[in-house]
């Protein structure tokens, strides 16, 4: 039994956005997702973190669903900002239920446990220009209480880690927020998807100010599940 991460899978399998489209790394990334995850057994816990479907809707992104619970091993998705087809926790667990899709749980104010560890998360934000300050602060706030939702769950952890679509700190951009719970929660580690391409270069990496940082994007870890513990 052990635990991974990956985000930024960006299926396409019945909607017309295949990444092959950017070459490079996306070449043939389908055959390589499913390569990839033949390092996990079918008790491994694998973490999704964010932009899975391309899918505008549930029904849409059925068939990249159906692809992951194919996939071995229990996966666990979060939000990323591509993930049209996201809906309440409530829809989604029954659209999974109703498509027989057994091993796909979701990270959504609330938390979920490997061994004593705890999984936390949300989809985290970045300050966007094409918002103003007044959006950029509520977006923020926002996920500030849903990560808080999903820490308060996890207090009698051994160990808490935090799964993030965006991460905490890109160059200058640092969310305070987000890193102040988890200082608050003595969270020690964290992972997190959504850079691409040159944003790998200004990927934070390592130990920062007490806190293990590690990015999981896809195409970063050429489409192979990152292993963060036995």
């Amino acid at each position: 039994m052990a635990l991974f991460a990956i985000g930024d899978l960006h299926l396409s399998l019945s909607t017309e956005k295949p990444m092959d489209v950017f070459g490079g790394e996306w070449i043939d990334y389908v055959d390589k997702i499913k390569a990839g995850f033949q390092r996990m057994e079918s008790d491994d816990v694998c973490v999704l973190c964010g932009d899975i479907s391309w899918g505008m809707s549930l029904e849409d992104s059925l068939a990249d669903f159906q692809f992951i619970d194919n996939l071995p091993g229990k996966k666990i998705i979060l939000k990323g900002n591509h993930d049209y087809w996201w809906n309440t926790a409530t829809k989604i667990k029954n659209f999974f239920d109703a498509n027989n899709i057994t091993s796909i749980d979701i990270l959504h104010n609330n938390c979920f446990f490997y061994n004593d560890t705890a999984i936390c998360g949300t989809r985290g934000w970045m300050s966007d220009d094409e918002c103003s300050l007044e959006q950029n602060k509520k977006i923020s706030d926002r996920e500030a209480i849903r990560l808080q939702a999903s820490l308060q769950t996890a207090k009698d952890a051994g160990e808490t880690i935090c799964f993030f679509h965006y991460p905490p700190r890109f160059r200058n951009t640092i969310c305070y927020d987000i890193i102040s719970l988890m200082n608050e929660y003595n969270v020690k580690k964290c992972y997190y998807g959504h850079l691409h391409g040159d944003g790998h270069r200004f990927a934070t990496q390592g130990l920062v100010d007490g806190i293990e940082y590690g990015m999981v994007s896809a195409d970063f870890l050429n489409f192979v599940p990152y292993r963060i513990m036995e």
